[in-house]
């Protein structure tokens, strides 16, 4: 909740702690983002021993991101779903499944920029 005695920094740091807690809820909770977090970590792990370039970097860690977002945001459309229908609906149940295929899209193409990576690194 906004606070109007707050200055600009108070009110931006109390909104940064917040967003961290979102994310460590996400994390400890969600297991679709369980499961994509470790993934990330093995990633990232294998990105240092294959010694990948700071260009490849940059193409990891942006699929990462976009998987991890796309995941979270999944999440959110789907448990807001649930909190305004919690019985099953047909439309509901559409809106989830967009949900979940943008979050499809981004695995997909988060596994190419992977394989392209490092598929030349074991020819």
């Amino acid at each position: 909740m906004k606070n109007p005695n707050d200055s600009f920094l108070k009110g931006r740091l109390r909104s940064l702690k917040f967003a961290l807690r979102g994310a460590v809820l996400l994390i400890t909770t969600e297991h679709s983002i369980m499961v994509q977090f470790s993934i990330a970590i093995l990633i990232t792990i294998f990105g240092f021993v294959m010694q990948i370039s700071a260009t490849e970097w940059m193409f990891q860690l942006l699929a990462i991101g976009m998987v991890l977002v796309a995941e979270s945001l999944n999440t959110g459309i789907e448990k807001l779903s649930d909190f305004i229908h919690p019985d099953y609906h047909k439309r509901i149940g559409f809106i989830k499944d967009i949900s979940a295929g943008a979050a499809t899209f981004a695995a997909i193409i988060a596994v190419i920029i992977g394989l392209i990576i490092y598929i030349p690194k074991f020819s």
